[in-house]
């Protein structure tokens, strides 16, 4: 007898056609020399293959196979990152002595952001901001329509400090999938205006910001036809020589 076909049974044939992968050859491109005062960080969480899907096409009487099965999924929108990987990231080098780590850590992720950051040379210290999303998503437990960034610390607070008031609510309309807001890193740049600054994980330049990223990788090597041209024995390899570290005034 054969078995009816259901939307949920071709899911894993859909989600390998829609997942991103990092398509270079080392894991990312060479962190800067410099260390910075201040970084903040957006990792690329990785969910185990989890994804949001209408549960209504979970039988073969009311799924509709000629329709996506599947709302969202992180790893339709970037390369996904397993936490064990990114506790490898050498990120202690590029901080100085006194250096404060901004870190967007989702719900699920809040023990292992934790851990990350202590992986990474920092002590947890509280929630910098709570964003609300204006917006919701279903949840196990409650509606998720929120998100944290918390702050770590390594040595003291960098100085001299600027703004003292800024608020821990940030009430910001959700954008694309993933893109933090705005509001966020222009509050950080308040609170210290004078350090080095380096944003990680970056998708695009951030006036006074040093930015690092894959999605600036992919896109600068567009840019640089002398890397096109050359003879790569492995992918991109010579583009992770470039020193891919931007601001925006660079």
């Amino acid at each position: 007898m054969t078995k009816k076909k259901t939307i949920y049974s071709v899911y894993k044939e859909d989600a390998s056609r829609r997942k991103l992968e990092n398509t270079l050859p080392e894991f990312y491109p060479n962190l800067p020399k410099k260390k910075f005062d201040v970084i903040y960080a957006d990792p690329p969480w990785d969910y185990n293959g989890k994804m949001q899907f209408d549960r209504s096409g979970l039988t073969a009487e009311n799924g509709d196979l000629s329709r996506s099965v599947f709302i969202s999924a992180a790893t339709f929108k970037y390369p996904t990152v397993k936490t064990a990987e990114l506790k490898k990231m050498p990120i202690e080098q590029i901080a100085k002595e006194d250096c404060l780590l901004f870190m967007w850590a989702t719900s699920p992720h809040l023990e292992q952001a934790i851990e990350l950051g202590n992986a990474w040379g920092f002590d947890y210290k509280t929630v910098a901001f709570v964003w609300d999303k204006m917006n919701h998503n279903p949840g196990q437990y409650t509606l998720s329509g929120t998100e944290l960034c918390l702050v770590f610390k390594r040595g003291r607070i960098p100085r001299p400090r600027g703004t003292r008031n800024e608020r821990q609510l940030v009430k910001s309309p959700r954008r694309d999938h993933s893109q933090k807001p705005d509001e966020v890193i222009e509050a950080i740049s308040r609170m210290f205006p004078e350090q080095d600054k380096i944003e990680l994980f970056a998708r695009r330049p951030f006036k006074g910001w040093k930015t690092w990223g894959l999605d600036l990788v992919l896109d600068s090597y567009k840019a640089f036809p002398e890397v096109q041209k050359s003879k790569m024995k492995n992918g991109k390899e010579d583009l992770l020589k470039l020193d891919l570290v931007f601001d925006e005034e660079d």
